[in-house]
């Protein structure tokens, strides 16, 4: 059985361990905190704990998951693949475009499983909508749009675009058939602290004239996480808090007159997209199969992420 060590154990990195353990593959956890090292020892006394990552990097064990700060990823992934680990790491997957590709060649290179945290990707309804638009009874998809806003923990080292949009970004190339990025557009506001925007908007286009756009916010007076999907024969609306998906018959025919054949809801299993996720790493470790949020859906993520800060830096 595949076995893994994680690095980082903090918010995020919790719930990779936890996980993890429950599918019985946690071999080790490497953590430099020490009060967070001892919670870990506590709940889990029969997992190997680690404060050097490079005694870490020293075992036989052959997959490494990372949960570290995002400036981190880029260095400490490289230094696992170039051990010969398989690796996972949480998104932002680096943040700069080329740190990512050098991981996503190197990978490639060396045959070794690279795999990034999109966690949405593995949300049963997002897979349901992807099968959905791939019958073509939606028709063509022109656009899709999303929505991640809430009153919420305000970071200081980040904005609200590199902790928010990843998820977005990475449904959108998904949902759109992963076309060929042409053109950003971004704007956002520094409410709250200067140079660090809380509220931004971004408009994407592709090759073939598709569109996207994401509103992504932690100053707002309520939460909301939705996805829009306008095809030329459906729309489909995502309510992620809900868990609901919406499919609306409506549109305009040829002669601009609007057309409207009702809404049908659609059910979807309640999962846990987290579980799934893991599982999938360990799936594609032992088959050698490639990720589903490889590391050049990584890369694709990052350039998006890179440009729209490019532009609003100005």
């Amino acid at each position: 059985m595949t076995q893994v060590i994680v690095v980082g154990a903090g918010n995020w990195g919790r719930n990779l361990v936890r996980n993890f353990y429950e599918l019985g593959t946690l071999a080790g956890v490497v953590e430099m905190d020490a009060s967070l090292r001892e919670k870990v020892v506590a709940s889990y006394p029969d997992v190997s704990v680690y404060q050097d990552y490079q005694q870490a990097l020293a075992t036989d064990i052959s997959a490494f998951v990372f949960a570290t700060p995002a400036p981190s990823h880029y260095k400490l992934a490289m230094m696992a693949l170039e051990a010969g680990k398989d690796v996972f790491v949480e998104k932002p997957m680096t943040l700069r475009t080329d740190e990512a590709r050098s991981l996503a060649e190197f990978a490639d290179r060396e045959s070794r499983i690279l795999m990034v945290g999109h966690l949405l990707l593995y949300q049963p309804a997002i897979a349901w909508m992807r099968d959905y638009l791939a019958t073509g009874q939606a028709g063509n998809v022109l656009h899709v749009a999303t929505q991640r806003v809430k009153l919420g923990k305000v970071r200081r080292e980040e904005n609200v675009w590199w902790s928010f949009a990843p998820h977005d970004v990475s449904v959108i190339l998904e949902l759109l058939g992963k076309p060929q990025l042409q053109g950003v557009v971004a704007s956002g506001h520094a409410m709250l602290q200067p140079g660090i925007e809380d509220n931004i908007h971004v408009d994407l286009v592709f090759a073939g004239g598709q569109t996207a756009h994401v509103h992504c916010s932690w100053y707002w007076p309520t939460m909301a996480r939705n996805t829009v999907v306008i095809g030329d024969k459906q729309m489909l609306v995502y309510d992620e808090v809900l868990q609901k998906i919406t499919i609306y018959d409506k549109g305009v025919d040829q002669d601009f007159n609007n057309r409207d054949g009702g809404s049908e809801e659609v059910e979807v299993a309640d999962s846990q997209p987290l579980r799934i996720e893991c599982q999938h790493f360990l799936d594609c470790v032992k088959t050698r199969q490639r990720p589903l949020s490889d590391g050049w859906n990584g890369v694709a993520v990052v350039e998006i992420l890179e440009k729209a800060t490019e532009l609003l830096n100005g």
